[in-house]
């Protein structure tokens, strides 16, 4: 039956068919809706979000050990936490077919870099398969799966934003290959000691060999025979584009991406007249077949910043072919320059917007973190000075405030960050003796990959109850001396709690506890509305950056939109002339 799918459906539809057993993942776009889809087969297979990448591969890995199939899911960032135990399960290998699922984003969309997955697969010398559609996602997983077993290695399978979340038709099927668990005690296969782990070394080196023949023969690479006056090598979705803009053109399709089908590349490239390399992110193909004596095209025409895009092959097909007429850009892509600059803002009623407005009353740094978060970067909060990493809220306010910054560090995360790698942090200011605040923002979901629960909420993947892990009790039981749980709606109450920790000359952990009103799909409170005739038009209610507070020119009153209004009450607090009030009481 054909359905339309998403490369992440497609993906976790394959797991499914393939009889993977184990499914272990942390949340991080564009990879997340693969355990999302995967858990309306929850009946089939064990899921988890686990508290980050590396303990997700490390219980993957334990379920391959036991013998069943299994996958875990991560962004392409996630896989520079995992790197530890990824690079060792490469000599150690899988016994259960094993599924590393990273997804790239070329373009930035939702990432604070554009690193590319294929270089972590040459560096840990396992395969690397990469899908171009929801269709090839989910034959993709089979295959990676069966290779797996076969190779006795971890595969990694590369998506990317637009394969993640773009939808193509996919042929789906019934589930098979599902194996009973069962571990086999075995020292020297499990265990990479240097006696044992130099011969597991070799084993690697022999293992590439027969990964490179595998690469030749697997149908996932293909030569599309055309025009011998022009070939491209291309996979993933640059390889669509290619066949959009140059359609009667020659073409070497790889979805086993690394190792490189050498001899597949020789014959195609000697059957072309011209040959051009199209890839996303990094050079890592056209280097390889330079490498090769191979001449061809790539970087001189294709940029590598950003993802491939029409607008970009467009600029190839002129570049290739400069005496032609360029075409028109379809009338979006045309019209999208001319649209005003809309800034990302905190949405109306975030918890987040009282404690960063309570900083900006204080000459203070601000150390951020990854998540809705920090988009207090920008106006008219402008209250985080540094974003690095997950868990770097905290990491990087000790390093300031070690280095003799003055001014007192304030280090933020989010709930789902603190279990995710914020822990080690705090244990790093409190063992070190640092004077930095540490905030925890709890809003009791993992908030911009879509509402996910973590070791905080209660709940699992899986839909049961659980432990609600205590973000104080945590913080206490690591030598946190001063601890404070506060209500972010309530202003004064949150002031008061910041300029108390910054006049401490110890560290102390500020909590701020208030639901994620997008999760619980409903209002803080009642609806605000603005009185014209007792406004001052001070703008001290637009200086919350509250998109339901409509600014008009300055020296004008501003209004409060109805639709948008969360109720949340902060622009009451706020406003010192009593215009605000609620809508039903207002005037």
């Amino acid at each position: 039956m054909s359905t339309l799918m998403t490369g992440n459906e497609a993906v976790a539809r394959g797991a499914w068919e393939a009889g993977v057993s184990a499914a272990f993942g942390y949340p991080g776009t564009p990879s997340t809706e693969i355990l999302e889809n995967l858990a309306l087969r929850k009946e089939d297979v064990y899921l988890e979000w686990s508290p980050n990448e590396k303990v997700a591969l490390e219980a993957a890995a334990g379920a391959s050990y036991a013998g069943v199939r299994a996958i875990v899911t991560m962004k392409h960032v996630g896989l520079i936490v995992a790197a530890d135990p990824l690079m060792t399960l490469s000599y150690v290998g899988t016994e259960g077919g094993m599924l590393v699922c990273v997804a790239d984003d070329p373009g930035q969309h939702s990432s604070q870099n554009e690193q590319d997955t294929r270089h972590f697969a040459r560096f840990a010398k396992v395969p690397v398969l990469e899908p171009a559609d929801s269709s090839e996602c989910l034959a993709a997983v089979r295959y990676g799966l069966e290779l797996s077993e076969l190779r006795k290695t971890p595969v990694i399978l590369r998506l990317t934003t637009r394969v993640s979340h773009s939808r193509s038709l996919v042929e789906t099927g019934e589930r098979t290959g599902e194996r009973a668990a069962h571990f086999e005690r075995n020292p020297s296969r499990f265990c990479p000691l240097p006696v044992w782990g130099r011969e597991m070394r070799k084993r690697v080196e022999s293992r590439l060999g027969e990964l490179a023949r595998d690469a030749e023969r697997s149908h996932l690479n293909r030569i599309e025979a055309g025009d011998r006056s022009l070939g491209f090598i291309a996979e993933g979705i640059a390889y669509n584009y290619v066949r959009e803009a140059f359609p009667d053109a020659s073409v070497l399709k790889l979805g086993f991406a690394w190792p490189f089908p050498d001899a597949l590349i020789r014959e195609f490239a000697s059957s072309v007249d011209r040959l051009v390399v199209v890839e996303e992110n990094e050079d890592i193909l056209e280097e390889h077949v330079r490498a090769m004596g191979i001449a061809c095209d790539g970087r001189n025409l294709i940029g590598g910043i950003g993802e491939f895009s029409v607008p970009k092959a467009l600029a190839l097909k002129a570049a290739l072919f400069p005496g032609e007429a360029a075409p028109a850009l379809p009338a979006p892509l045309a019209e999208a320059a001319d649209l005003p600059a809309r800034p990302p803002v905190l949405c109306p009623g975030c918890p987040h917007r009282g404690l960063f407005f309570a900083l900006g009353k204080h000459d203070v740094l601000v150390t951020g973190d990854i998540g809705c978060y920090s988009l207090a970067v920008f106006p008219p909060l402008s209250r985080t000075d540094t974003i690095l990493c997950m868990g770097g809220g905290f990491s990087v306010a000790q390093g300031i405030d070690k280095a003799g910054e003055q001014r007192r560090v304030v280090g933020v995360v989010g709930d789902s960050t603190f279990f995710h790698s914020g822990i080690t942090g705090m244990l790093d200011v409190v063992y070190n003796k640092g004077r930095s605040v540490l905030v925890v923002l709890d809003n009791r979901t993992t908030a911009m990959t879509g509402h996910q629960d973590h070791p905080g909420t209660g709940r699992t993947l899986m839909g049961e109850t659980t432990t609600e892990v205590s973000i104080e009790a945590v913080a206490r039981a690591c030598g946190m001396p001063r601890v404070e749980t506060v209500n972010p709606y309530d202003l004064s109450q949150t002031e008061r709690a910041v300029a108390e920790a910054l006049a401490s000359e110890t560290t102390s952990m500020i909590v701020t506890r208030a639901p994620c009103p997008l999760r619980e799909r409903k209002a803080v409170g009642p609806a605000r509305a603005i009185d014209q005739s007792k406004c001052k038009a001070c703008q001290a209610c637009v200086r919350l950056g509250c998109p339901a507070i409509e600014a008009p020119e300055r020296g004008k009153p501003p209004r409060i939109s109805e639709e948008l209004c969360a109720g949340c009450g902060l622009c009451d607090q706020v406003c010192k002339f009593g215009a605000i009030a609620e809508r039903e009481a207002s005037v």
